[in-house]
């Protein structure tokens, strides 16, 4: 079995296969039920201003669900996407371009996760919301913090 895991040094390789794996899931989810990623996307914007829709505590209403089938699924290529990155960056973590493009991926989703709750108000903090933004956030920290020590 370890012959399948990356052979880099370091623990930064197999945090970017696990999170590969997990997104693997979440893909899957994203093609068989919105019900997970309603989770995350369950607001609707407020007409006037989309921040007063995160001041609602109280659960949404079925009308106000931003989350269709299409857009789960929109929402499961891209986390595949981002899966197949990470994976070839986890077993190619000294190249530059790998390393650089999984940042990146980490990036887009901070700014996705969280302009979806502080901006556009279609996203509540809570379960959903909280795994991706930690995510992203942690592994931004690491990857920078160990640019040079994987990028020579």
């Amino acid at each position: 079995m370890a012959s399948y895991l990356p052979e880099a040094d370091g623990y930064l390789p197999y945090w970017l296969l696990f999170i590969a794996f997990v997104s693997l899931f979440n893909t899957i989810q994203s093609f068989l039920t919105t019900s997970m990623t309603a989770q995350v996307y369950a607001l609707a914007p407020s007409a006037t201003n989309a921040s007063t829709a995160t001041k609602d505590k109280s659960s949404p209403r079925a009308e106000d669900i931003q989350v269709t089938p299409l857009q789960s699924r929109l929402f499961g290529t891209w986390t595949f996407v981002a899966k197949l990155v990470r994976l070839y960056a986890a077993y190619n973590i000294h190249d530059p371009a790998l390393y650089q493009l999984a940042v990146l991926t980490y990036v887009v989703a901070f700014l996705h996760f969280s302009s979806e709750w502080l901006v556009f108000g279609t996203a509540k903090w809570g379960r959903g919301l909280a795994g991706p933004i930690l995510v992203s956030v942690t592994s931004l920290m690491w990857m920078g913090t160990q640019y040079q020590f994987y990028i020579k």
